[in-house]
């Protein structure tokens, strides 16, 4: 039986994914949580192909890739750590394909829903978001990390899109965070660490 939690990140770039889950992996681990923090697309070879060719691949071609490589990250690290029952935090999963394929790159929605159909949602989803002009002004600073971070107007855009899929997942069952990054970082992993302890006391207890 799996005893674990799966914790997914997704949201706009400049959202501040990356280092809400750093820090989070960093202080839950301090508080010797067994944390596994990781990110898609993965650094295997599949997710570095596909991390590094938006420019290249685009619509079906990339929403196949990006999949691909989800299902051999599922394979080969999220699921193995799940039933060893450690708690996993992942940068991005299925609901930034729901945003970057079927919403940006115009990929129809059934289809990227059914290319993720064998991939398990999160035990919790969160989405962490800004305003449109504030992450405009962390992109600017920090530099595109692909074709979907080019422009800087896909800001509000994205923003739009994340809240529809917020909407939809919580309408579906899925249990949703959604979390303005905009107050600083402390006080967003302060509360997303409260409510990660909160759910891994409930697991440990009910398992």
């Amino acid at each position: 039986m799996t005893t674990g939690l799966f914790v997914a990140f997704d949201g706009p770039g400049g959202a501040g994914k990356s280092t809400t889950v750093a820090a989070l992996a960093e202080r839950l681990s301090a508080e010797r949580l067994p944390v596994t923090a990781t990110t898609e697309p993965s650094r295997e070879a599949i997710g570095q192909l596909a991390r590094v060719s938006t420019h290249t691949f685009s619509g079906l071609t990339l929403a196949c890739l990006v999949t691909a490589d989800r299902y051999h990250h599922l394979h080969t690290l999220i699921r193995p750590a799940l039933a060893r029952g450690e708690l996993v935090l992942c940068d991005r999963y299925t609901a930034s394909s729901l945003v970057l394929q079927a919403g940006l790159d115009e990929v129809p929605e059934a289809f990227v829903r059914e290319l993720n159909r064998f991939a398990e949602p999160p035990d919790l989803q969160v989405v962490l978001t800004a305003s449109a002009e504030e992450l405009r002004t962390r992109l600017a600073a920090r530099g595109s990390h692909g074709r979907f971070e080019d422009d800087p107007a896909s800001a509000a855009q994205e923003v739009s899109l994340y809240e529809r899929v917020t909407a939809q997942l919580t309408r579906e069952g899925h249990v949703v965070e959604a979390v303005d990054t905009s107050p600083g970082v402390e006080q967003v992993v302060s509360h997303l660490a409260d409510l990660i302890r909160a759910l891994w006391s409930q697991g440990r207890a009910a398992a």
